[in-house]
């Protein structure tokens, strides 16, 4: 009893370190770039406006993601009523979920001690964490895609559970309209089909008929009518062209045409190995020790590593025959691979070669954090540089330096009391205090200014209150942070284009209206002496221009470069 009573305990401790690891500095930063300023000005949107089907981003409709992600957030905004927690908490949320489905699923298909493993694994790796602590609508993808794979192995491994059917069609429609790919846990049947084929059945084991799994048809139909269904009935009373636009630029330009005709982010057919080798350390690190075992339970036969093994190249080749890649697109399997490795984790980190590598990860986390902390704190002109190219004053340094320099002592005085032994517990240990670092150190000091709520401030501070504020070439967080409404000129618009709605909105109002303009989207039509260089953010310098400084007899337009300047917003 007392050895239980020890577990429980320290298991309970466990699960608390994850919390607050992953919970750690929430509230305490602004949305940053890329993604985060895009959803929450979309979600905030929804709240002011009432208009909750279409997002927005500024005066154009948002249309290159649905707008679950967005929803989600701003229901949670409704509930909480503060913008700093709201827009992180779906995340955190998704990923304790993720967590507890990966510890669950490795549960039932093995026991409670393989599920402490799976649940560690998966909450070790850096892409795990990153992805829990930002408010992407990645986190809450795979929260809904490993729901459906873990109802889904339920139902083929364990016994037939229609329910469970259902939830695992619902889940994998609901991720595709949350963005795009979450039928995935579907291609599970492919691999089902074959083992099913090639392997005898043990006797006496429970095999779901093939015809039962039409249920994941109605199912998947009603998780995608979540949004469809609106969308639909808002096309057949609104045929107007901006509406029909939308869905056909949502519906196939951003699915079809993005997956096979990918018009950026191309990248070569390896490159998803350069992704499972940095963002999955340290599990990457054991994965060449974890591949023989894999291969003998699969030439065995094993269901379990069939599915889940099977499952994850499945994911790993479709986006591979793709020509435009992300890091975030295989995240997906991450959980997957975690619970399949966590039965063969316990002996492997009995051997000394896996049990070095681990140490050897920490001991070069902790080494940088170490020399990157001295330099910060030293005179560095290499730190210099790139506060300057930010915008960031020289005062982070020392607040930076001083995390950095205290993260990596605590790691190394770690590693050097557990040392190769304990590495297991040691990577662990050290994913909660990055994550700690990440929350209360780096990140609120960092936010101010990564997302442009310190430049937005010097903005309302130099026009002063009264003064109208517009936007070109803006970026989102510049509106989400600005203190008063900004009339902005489109988007994805050409500047050009802007400019000619721009210049007579100065013109109507020429001492009450300012323009926060890009640097390299200044007109020539303005005069250079009147406009105020008021900051860089985000490694861009922004002017702010007074209507007086516009000259409405100049029609000349930008260089043909710059008169093409837009965001693909992705």
């Amino acid at each position: 009893m007392p050895t239980l009573l020890t577990r429980q305990r320290w298991q309970l401790l466990t699960c608390l370190a994850l919390l607050l690891a992953l919970a750690a500095g929430i509230g305490l930063r602004a949305p940053t770039p890329p993604d985060e300023p895009r959803f929450v000005l979309a979600a905030r949107a929804m709240v002011e406006t009432g208009q909750w089907l279409l997002p927005h981003r500024g005066s154009e409709l948002y249309a290159e993601k649905p707008p679950v992600f967005m929803w989600i957030q701003a229901a949670t905004y409704q509930v909480i009523g503060n913008w700093n927690l709201a827009f992180l908490l779906p995340s955190l949320l998704a990923g304790l979920a993720t967590l507890w489905l990966s510890w669950d699923l490795a549960r039932r298909l093995w026991n409670r001690r393989i599920a402490w493993w799976a649940m560690l694994a998966l909450a070790s790796c850096l892409q795990f964490g990153l992805m829990a602590k930002r408010a992407q609508i990645d986190m809450v993808l795979v929260a809904l895609t490993t729901l459906s794979l873990w109802a889904l192995l339920r139902h083929l491994l364990e016994r037939p559970n229609t329910r469970l059917l259902w939830v695992a069609g619902f889940a994998a429609g609901l991720g595709t309209v949350t963005k795009g790919v979450g039928f995935l846990p579907l291609l599970v049947l492919l691999p089902w089909a074959l083992w099913r084929w090639k392997v005898q059945l043990r006797p006496g084991a429970a095999l779901p008929r093939a015809r039962s799994l039409l249920w994941l048809i109605p199912a998947f139909l009603l998780g995608t009518a979540v949004w469809l269904g609106p969308l639909g009935i808002a096309l057949l009373n609104d045929p107007s062209p901006e509406l029909q636009g939308y869905a056909r630029e949502l519906l196939f330009k951003q699915t079809g045409t993005r997956y096979a005709n990918a018009w950026h982010h191309v990248q070569p057919a390896w490159y998803y190995l350069q992704v499972i080798a940095t963002l999955w350390l340290p599990g990457s690190l054991l994965l060449p020790a974890l591949l023989p075992g894999w291969w003998r339970r699969l030439r065995r036969g094993d269901s379990r590593y069939w599915l889940l093994l099977g499952w994850a190249l499945l994911v790993l080749l479709f986006f591979t025959a793709s020509p435009g890649k992300r890091e975030v697109y295989i995240f997906p399997m991450l959980p997957a691979l975690c619970v399949a490795a966590a039965p063969l984790l316990p002996g492997l980190l009995r051997r000394p070669g896996p049990r070095w590598l681990l140490l050897a990860y920490v001991l070069v986390l902790g080494a940088a954090a170490l020399g990157i902390g001295a330099q910060l704190l030293g005179d560095g002109a290499w730190a210099h540089a790139q506060l300057a190219r930010r915008g960031m004053p020289e005062t982070l340094l020392p607040v930076l330096g001083a995390w950095l320099l205290g993260f990596g002592i605590v790691v190394l005085l770690l590693a050097a009391w557990l040392r190769q032994r304990r590495a297991g517990m040691l990577a662990v240990l050290t994913a909660v205090l990055l994550w700690n670092l990440h929350g209360w150190g780096l990140m609120p000091a960092l936010g101010p200014y990564s997302s442009s709520s310190a430049l937005m401030q010097q903005v309302g501070e130099r026009i002063g209150p009264s003064a109208e504020l517009g936007a070109l070439a803006w970026r989102e967080q510049n509106l989400l942070q600005a203190d008063r409404p900004v009339t902005d000129f489109g988007f994805k618009r050409p500047w050009d284009e802007q400019w000619h709605d721009a210049g007579p909105w100065l013109a109507q109002a020429p001492h009450n209206r300012w323009l926060l303009v890009l640097e390299q989207a200044i007109s020539p039509c303005v005069d250079r002496a009147q406009a105020v260089m008021i900051g860089s953010a985000n490694r861009n310098r922004w002017w702010l221009v007074p209507g007086t400084a516009w000259n409405a007899a100049c029609h000349a337009e930008l260089s043909k470069d710059a008169a093409a300047g837009v965001d693909d917003g992705d």
